[in-house]
């Protein structure tokens, strides 16, 4: 079990920088909605739909991107954005606005790893293939555990690497080029989660081919 769980921490190569992330998504904001919003459509329902059927009113969305997510929550639950990225946040106040969405409390540049909110400020918090763009995606677990309620639901969709197959021999080839993607394409469940984390999580596979996973955790 240790060796398997020291595989899965193989990679990648070096910590996502913040600035090559933003970097990355200001040449990717014209065109996101239409390249990686059609690939990623089934995984964001799927967590969209387990933030809805969540318990409690208080929502983190960190990731918020163009706001792709925001017209499918549930309108009792009132909803905060974050994203990293200025010009996808354009994008979703834009968004926001244009359909009239009234349970938007804010769209706000903050970084996830690191945020101004009080503890246990949310009843959930989702976050949308973020995961393996931050540099340091367990920080990033931990203020999510920080800023929702003891009893509250964490939710994480996100790509994950195969353990094997043609799919695993692409993502090792363009993980060099993981700076100008904007992601990690070698990410792996164990850079993200600790041994007990994965003890009581549940992880489902997405479609399509299983690229994407969602991952629950109970606070």
């Amino acid at each position: 079990m240790a060796d398997a769980y020291g595989a899965a921490l193989a990679g990648p190569r070096a910590p996502m920088d913040a600035d090559a992330v933003r970097a990355a998504y200001r040449r990717w904001a014209r065109t996101y909605d239409n390249w990686f919003g059609i690939a990623s459509r089934h995984a964001r329902l799927a967590a969209v739909g387990a933030v809805n059927n969540a318990p409690g009113e208080q929502v983190l969305e960190v990731g918020v991107g163009t706001g792709l997510a925001l017209p499918l929550d549930n309108q009792a639950k009132r909803v905060t954005g974050i994203d990293l990225s200025a010009e996808m946040l354009v994008k979703a106040r834009a968004r926001s606005l244009g359909l009239g969405l009234h349970n938007i409390d804010g769209l706000l540049e903050m970084d996830a790893q690191a945020t101004s909110f009080a503890t246990a400020k949310f009843d959930i918090a989702v976050a949308m293939f973020v995961a393996s763009v931050v540099p340091d995606p367990r920080a990033l677990v931990a203020e999510l555990r920080r800023v929702v309620r003891p009893g509250g639901v964490i939710l994480l969709v996100n790509h994950f690497a195969q353990d094997r197959g043609p799919v695993w021999w692409v993502e090792r080839a363009l993980a060099p080029a993981s700076s100008l993607l904007g992601w990690h394409p070698d990410f792996r469940l164990g850079h993200m989660f600790t041994p007990d984390d994965l003890k009581t999580a549940t992880i489902k596979k997405m479609r399509p081919f299983g690229l994407f996973r969602l991952v629950t955790l109970r606070n």
